[in-house]
């Protein structure tokens, strides 16, 4: 009944015009229903995932950040709808949903610094950035990397930093991390990032293959450096990319 009802609402709010009456997007309405859709999508999940309500305090920063800043001008209409979109180099920026998902999953906190690989266009580097004290970045792409920085330093995002490389390795320089995000799939949870996962930290990532599927993992490390693993969500994620790895 509750899905039903969840379901119906969202084909009711993609109905809903974001425009104002001069026929400009009002970006402002355009996020606040992208949370709507949000707190929809996590309703509807929530038999598989456990999560019924994402933390207030990300939807909140949802609500605030120019998602549309982080897209191609073409693509700005769409920015706020309940899909990836492509940011070029055959890169995409993950659906809203899958950002507060993993967002809400790594935990983050006021005064945590926080480690990502797959920087993308930058999106959601900047919604951390409203949660946690620092934010390191890694995109292999050099060029994406390059237009990340430039994005994020132009809307006034100075506590994230990016830097072109492999992010199977981290950034050791930076760490140890309270939360690390990986938004590339990979078949096993890296040892470097591991390594810089603080004691009581949460690294979020999807496991697994293209071929035989992913699925969003939460690894947990106690304060006596135990691991503990939980699955949560079948997704589809681009394999992470890179040179050689030991």
């Amino acid at each position: 009944m509750r899905q039903g009802f969840c379901a119906l609402l969202m084909v009711v709010i993609l109905a809903l015009p974001a425009r104002g009456q001069d026929g400009e997007i009002d970006y402002g309405r355009a996020r606040a229903m992208m949370v709507q859709m949000i707190q929809i999508e996590a309703l509807l999940s929530s038999d598989v995932t456990g999560i019924d309500q994402i933390d207030a305090r990300i939807l909140e920063v949802m609500a605030e950040v120019p998602r549309h800043a982080f897209v191609p001008a073409e693509l700005q209409p769409y920015a706020y709808g309940s899909h990836p979109l492509p940011v070029g180099h055959a890169q995409n920026l993950a659906a809203p949903f899958l950002v507060a998902l993993m967002t809400h999953l790594a935990d983050p906190k006021p005064g945590d610094v926080v480690f990502e690989t797959g920087t993308g266009a930058g999106y959601h580097a900047a919604v951390l950035a409203h949660l946690v004290d620092e934010v390191y970045s890694v995109e292999v792409i050099e060029p994406l990397a390059m237009s990340a920085t430039a994005t994020l330093r132009r809307l006034g995002y100075d506590q994230v930093s990016a830097k072109a490389g492999d992010g199977y390795y981290g950034w050791s320089a930076k760490g140890p991390f309270d939360a690390i995000i990986v938004k590339e799939a990979l078949d096993h949870v890296p040892t470097p990032l591991l390594d810089q996962l603080k004691p009581g930290g949460r690294l979020v990532i999807p496991l697994g293959s293209e071929l035989n599927g992913q699925v969003l993992t939460v690894i947990e490390k106690s304060l006596d450096g135990a691991l503990r693993k939980r699955r949560v969500l079948p997704v589809r994620f681009s394999v992470l990319q890179g040179g050689e790895r030991t």
